[in-house]
């Protein structure tokens, strides 16, 4: 069964897939023929969607697209992994792509390329790297790209009062678009006060579980205890991502953070934590969120 992420990958691409492998392979002429299955036996994929192509220079083709919250450094070998297997299956010539939607901390570098040497025989995987957050939200509007509108608030430009209402028109406006206004609040909750996105989208903020993202978040915490291999890992698995997560989110919205509240969070329990989520998308300050932690 796909996941939520998955799911919801593959929906946003569906909305207007010609336009979607035009944009991610620079080539106009490119056409989508069709969404194909990427479940592989031996991997298991929750973000990508795989896209047969054709361009009447280059023939049919696979635009392989994984969509990514952030970026890890594990994700070079897991384009080289799927690339191959989805090379093999369709016995057709594949364009890799990674989209990042959120940047990743200042301590990870991302990386267009899988390289290894190994006893003199050398691997190479090349794949395209697309940063929403380097994307100029304008780009959305003129050509069109329906399947970014979502994304618009963490584009370049695009966390602008104004720019976040067009976006929020354009979705309103069409009946396959306007159920991903839920999406758009979440990220416009990024660039935002709280206030100030319930009052353009007249949104309440606890629609926000109900997002596939929101969903890959906890899921980050599930797996760091999964790799543990024992019920109390996962439990602290889901603990440390959620705090993690919970940190970088007061960043993003209101800069440095005191260590001791970092200190303070590492003791907070998973409920505990998945409250204070809420109440730093809530908050319009640091402030009025540590006043509700006490």
């Amino acid at each position: 069964m796909a996941k939520a992420a998955d799911s919801g990958s593959k929906r946003l691409i569906s909305l207007a897939p010609d336009e979607w492998v035009q944009w991610v392979t620079q080539r106009p002429e490119v056409t989508a023929k069709e969404i194909l299955g990427s479940e592989f036996q031996w991997i298991s994929r929750e973000t990508d969607v795989l896209v047969k192509a054709y361009s009447p220079t280059l023939g049919d083709f696979l635009v392989l697209n994984e969509l990514q919250l952030r970026y890890t450094i594990d994700m070079p070998l897991r384009m080289r992994a799927y690339a191959a297997l989805a090379q093999e299956r369709y016995k057709l010539p594949t364009y890799p792509v990674l989209i990042n939607i959120l940047p990743p901390p200042s301590t990870v570098t991302v990386v267009n390329s899988y390289e290894q040497e190994f006893l003199g025989l050398r691997a190479i995987q090349d794949y395209r790297v697309i940063n929403l957050w380097e994307v100029d939200a304008e780009i959305v509007f003129q050509q069109p790209l329906p399947s970014l509108l979502p994304f618009v608030p963490i584009l370049r430009g695009g966390g602008e009062t104004a720019v976040v209402q067009r976006a929020l028109q354009l979705l309103r406006a069409d009946p396959q678009l306007n159920q991903l206004e839920s999406l758009l609040a979440f990220f416009a909750s990024f660039v935002l006060e709280s206030r100030l996105v319930q009052q353009i989208m007249r949104w309440d903020m606890a629609v926000l579980r109900e997002s596939p993202w929101y969903q890959e978040i906890l899921a980050e915490g599930e797996k760091i205890g999964l790799h543990q291999g024992i019920q109390q890992g996962i439990q602290q698995g889901i603990q440390q991502g959620m705090q993690r997560q919970l940190i970088r989110l007061l960043q993003r919205r209101f800069g440095e953070i005191p260590q001791e509240l970092v200190v303070r969070l590492e003791g907070e329990s998973v409920e505990k934590l998945e409250s204070l989520m809420d109440n730093a998308i809530a908050v319009n300050s640091l402030d009025e969120f540590l006043q509700s932690y006490n």
